[in-house]
């Protein structure tokens, strides 16, 4: 079974979580069991619906967290809950060599996610990046690696307008 990586939107409008968590099902559906593993920095948006799809297909995941700091400075406070259930039912957690939770730190993540996964999931809009490490630039890198990348945006999805707590 592959390791499946995971990068996507963290902001989802009201009813597109749904929208996403059925196609990131469908797309898992055929690794479900014990094979399955995903890895993922379990950001708020498509890394938390995407954590839960492979716990539902009785997965497992790891989880790399970008710096030392980020629970309490990037996690949404109304997240906070849902981030440490899933956090607590990773396999295994890495925390990168960062203090501080910054653009560095979330670019370094997803490339030490690349490096560790054989296939890549974007739940993304296809839109360019509006800052360094965002979801294009993810996915740029995975297929310049060679990494196979599988894009999900489902009919009806969007993007949501909360204001994210990080640089």
């Amino acid at each position: 079974m592959p390791r499946i990586g995971v990068t996507g939107h963290v902001l989802l409008a009201d009813g597109t979580a749904e929208l996403i968590y059925a196609r990131l099902a469908e797309e898992l559906r055929p690794y479900a069991g014990s094979g399955l593993h995903g890895i993922t920095c379990l950001a708020d948006g498509a890394d938390q619906l995407f954590a839960r799809a492979v716990l539902a297909l009785d997965g497992t995941y790891e989880v790399i967290i970008p710096a030392t700091d980020y629970r309490e400075r990037a996690v949404h406070r109304d997240n906070l809950a849902d981030f440490d259930e899933l956090l607590d039912r990773a396999t295994t957690v890495s925390i990168m060599p960062f203090a501080r939770s910054g653009r560095r730190a979330y670019l370094a993540a997803s490339m030490e996610l690349l490096n560790r996964c054989e296939r890549l999931i974007a739940v993304w809009d296809g839109l360019p990046s509006a800052d360094v490490g965002d979801t294009a630039d993810v996915v740029r890198a995975a297929r310049e690696r060679d990494i196979p990348v599988t894009v999900l945006w489902p009919d009806g999805a969007r993007r949501g307008a909360r204001t994210p707590r990080h640089d």
